[in-house]
């Protein structure tokens, strides 16, 4: 079996339609090149920085996600239901798991030069960043729990630990 290559150079040539304008936005010179064995000319410096942009996008990725859970908060009601009970419970317990596996969340992000990636000197103003928006997250969902009646915040809530004094009237 024998493979045939198709130069696409000599294609252009003979092609009908190369009275055409190119289209907008289009480079014969980016297309000219080959595209293999290419490396990447970014420097050590350039590829930390960029990195450190990268991680500024992932700390702040829970607020972004925000006005989606928000949504569908608002959706779910306000009644105890499965649905409404699933959400809240996956918007309390994924902030959780993302502070605890930190460290291994911005490991890729880390410098090159770092000695310990996944130390937490590393990125460190990123990495609180990533807290408070886990906070943030945290605190929505506890709101949803207050307004679903599920936090105990009312004085009826807490009458099996009230104490009575003795009543005046009882004399012993």
């Amino acid at each position: 079996m024998s493979t045939t290559t198709l130069d696409y150079a000599s294609l252009e040539s003979s092609s009908k339609y190369r009275s055409l304008p190119p289209p907008p936005g289009f480079s014969k010179s980016q297309t000219s090149k080959s595209h293999r064995g290419t490396t990447s000319t970014l420097t050590p410096e350039a590829y930390d920085q960029l990195k450190e942009k990268r991680a500024w996008d992932f700390a702040a990725a829970p607020v972004k996600s925000l006005p989606m859970q928000g949504f569908m908060l608002y959706m779910s009601g306000g009644g105890v239901q499965i649905f409404s009970m699933g959400i809240v419970f996956m918007l309390l317990l994924t902030p959780f798991k993302n502070i605890f596996a930190i460290n291994q969340a911005f490991q890729p992000f880390a410098p090159t030069k770092a000695a310990s990636p996944t130390s937490f000197s590393v990125l460190t103003l990123q990495k609180l960043a990533y807290i408070a928006a886990n906070l943030l997250t945290l605190a929505v969902g506890l709101w949803k729990c207050r307004s679903m009646g599920l936090l105990p915040l009312g004085t009826g809530d807490w009458l099996e630990f009230e104490t009575r004094g003795r009543a005046p009237e009882i004399l012993l």
